[in-house]
């Protein structure tokens, strides 16, 4: 009986070696983790705040159409209160904004973030190839 031996490329040769982890790629596995956590986090909150923004647009053309002599009722934290429509008008168009001004920063934020964990995630899949999983 003869045995047949292959050849293993580079590429099998690295991923069936264990690579010993170090401190220096613990601690960038759990920077990207940590990372991971908080972009899944933000994602959230940014399309929370992104509905938030439709709806002040919303009802901002909504009130294009109301009546100028009826008291509009506006929401300040819990409480309702009955304001003139210019008013209504000029609250609304202050938190259309800082909503907006949220938006922009929670994107930057995030891409910010994604830049960091492409930059780790390479690094760690250049030196573990297929022997971690970053995905997910």
């Amino acid at each position: 009986m003869m045995l047949s031996r292959r050849v293993l490329t580079k590429e099998e040769e690295s991923e069936t070696t264990e690579n010993e982890v170090t401190k220096e790629d613990q601690d960038k596995i759990n920077e990207f983790s940590r990372l991971h956590n908080r972009s899944k986090a933000l994602e959230e909150e940014l399309e929370s705040k992104k509905k938030e923004k439709e709806d002040l647009e919303e009802i901002t053309t909504e009130l294009e159409l109301a009546d100028e002599d009826e008291p509009i009722q506006y929401k300040v934290g819990d409480t309702f209160y009955a304001v003139k429509l210019p008013i209504a008008q000029k609250l609304l168009e202050t938190s259309t904004g800082e909503t907006e001004e949220e938006v922009t920063r929670l994107e930057d934020e995030l891409s910010s973030m994604k830049e960091g964990m492409d930059s780790l995630k390479a690094h760690l899949y250049a030196r573990f190839g297929r022997g971690i999983n970053l995905e997910g």
